[in-house]
């Protein structure tokens, strides 16, 4: 047991959950109202709403996962690079459509938009069960954060007694949310992010120098992980691979339900727009952590007798903690590990709160209690957070984690389905509701058969055109199938003359900004 590491750690999470509470005392208002609990009023400006999304995006996980990636596989992990700057003008251009037609007719989540825009209980019910189920895993995943870094501190085996840390850090985020909602996340994102930069900007600067600098660290890796590798002929290899993988991400990014919760609380279409452009700061702060993988092939971190045991409980994911175990006096890895812990309990906290608002708005609104009054909604909202937090502790805890890992590639598949209904349709009202319904099952469908033939363990499907293989991510792919669907069957519904629904909104609605 590192007992110094510990207590750095504990300190940082008694402050976190401290700020916690506090926080629903922050720009008081209603928490009886869904807005106000849900969505924070929708008052958060440009600052806090950089520091929200950065928060909601750039999970423990990512910590943990991307370097991880990177020291098992290689350069194919860098990928999360591109997405992440590919995304950001996308963001710019589309979302504050959704952020002005959202505050002009009181939606929380984009299934309360695809209802209105096309009159469709049906594909707004497909909506918020793909977004809730996109989420559930990757709730659970940041878990694995938390638990790499409490094993790294001696915390670790089987049991209850092991698990009890795990617990007891969920029932303090169930706690705080449940008290405070987006609030909480919303103060607590600032210390995280804070945290995060001063860690890895020091290990940046410290583990080269402890390794002999950046030369020795890249000569020491194997020339195929600094690199993609060439693809045989009749072959694009791990080149589309890279590519459909950065492209599909960054369309899939913005279509979970924790990001459109970050967006729609921010306070003006300008904060937004206004992130955009800031949020490519945290890319940087990727690459960074990216290169962390290098850093712990360099210090053979895998061949180190004290880490063997977790490697092999852990696999790749242990290289970050180890790496810093190695090479930080136990103050400092104490810190780091908060950092880690502390990033996994803002996503958490904001994907429960995202699930939530689409379970009561979509789900038990419209089919169980059609009447409820906001107070109800916003309890029912509380309810639900607590047992969507609970159930993801529960997968984590009970079942192999290699069910989340599976889930949460499938998540990806499945989010951007919604991507014709959602982002489509702020800039159209032509595709039928019927013919957006069969292009979404298609596009589940397809993409989820693609990735159980593969047996879930990976989500690059290779296709095979003419006399061409062609590994793209099945998220990509499948998406075309929908697309392509849903233009043939909109087609055929206009010749056929079936009803399109109703349109609640009008063009204005997405252009300005209510003040």
């Amino acid at each position: 047991m590192n007992w110094i590491a510990f207590t750095v750690f504990i300190a940082l999470f008694a402050l976190v959950t401290v700020l916690g509470f506090i926080a629903s005392h922050w720009r008081r208002g209603d928490l009886d109202l869904i807005d106000e609990w849900g969505l924070a009023g929708r008052r958060l400006g440009t600052f806090i709403t950089w520091f929200l999304l950065g928060g909601d995006l750039y999970t423990a996980y990512t910590f943990v996962a991307v370097p991880a990636l990177v020291f098992g596989a290689g350069a194919i992990g860098f990928f999360a690079l591109p997405y992440t700057i590919i995304v950001y003008p996308f963001v710019f251009v589309v979302f504050p459509r959704l952020w002005s037609v959202a505050q002009k007719h009181g939606y929380v989540t984009a299934s309360d938009f695809v209802r209105g825009r096309f009159d469709s209980q049906p594909l707004a019910l497909a909506v918020a069960v793909t977004g809730i189920f996109a989420t559930m895993p990757y709730i659970a995943l940041q878990l694995v954060g938390i638990q790499v870094v409490l094993a790294g501190m001696g915390i670790s085996g089987t049991g209850f007694v092991s698990d009890l840390p795990l617990v007891i850090a969920f029932v303090i985020l169930a706690a705080f949310t449940y008290t405070s909602g987006l609030r909480a996340p919303a103060v607590i994102a600032v210390v995280k992010d804070l945290l995060i930069y001063a860690t890895v900007l020091t290990a940046i600067v410290v583990i080269p120098i402890e390794l002999g600098g950046y030369g020795k660290i890249f000569a020491s890796v194997p020339a195929g992980k600094l690199i993609l590798p060439e693809p045989p002929g009749g072959s694009f290899g791990s080149y589309s691979a890279y590519a459909t993988l950065a492209l599909g991400s960054a369309f899939a990014l913005f279509l979970y339900p924790h990001s459109v919760t970050g967006v729609l609380s921010a306070s003006s279409r300008r904060a937004i727009m206004r992130n955009s452009a800031l949020l490519p700061a945290y890319t940087f702060l990727l690459g960074l952590i990216a290169l962390l993988g290098y850093m712990a092939i360099a210090a053979h971190v895998g061949d180190m007798p004290a880490f063997a045991s977790y490697f092999k409980q852990y696999g790749p994911n242990f290289a970050v903690p180890a790496l810093f175990l190695a090479t930080f006096p136990s103050w400092f890895v104490g810190f780091a590990f908060a950092a880690i812990a502390i990033g996994a309990l803002v996503p958490a906290a904001i994907m429960s709160i995202a699930t939530a608002n689409l379970y009561t708005r979509n789900i038990h609104r419209v089919y169980f209690q059609p009447n409820c009054t906001k107070a109800q909604e916003s309890k029912i909202a509380k309810l639900a957070s607590l047992v969507v937090k609970f159930g993801a502790l529960a997968f984590i805890l009970f079942l192999p984690q290699k069910y989340a890992i599976q889930l949460q590639l499938l998540g990806g598949v499945w989010i951007i389905q919604t991507l014709p209904a959602v982002v489509l349709g702020l800039y159209t009202g032509w595709l039928h509701r019927h013919a957006l319904l069969i292009g979404w099952a298609a596009g589940i469908v397809a993409g989820t058969a693609m990735v159980a033939s593969l047996g879930f363990s990976t989500s690059v499907y290779p296709l095979h055109i003419g006399g061409l293989t062609i590994p793209c991510y099945a998220a990509l792919s499948s998406l075309v199938i929908n697309l392509v669907i849903t233009v043939a069957f909109t087609w055929l519904f206009n010749v056929a003359r079936a009803k399109p629904g109703r349109d609640a909104t009008i063009e204005i609605d997405y252009q300005e900004a209510v003040l």
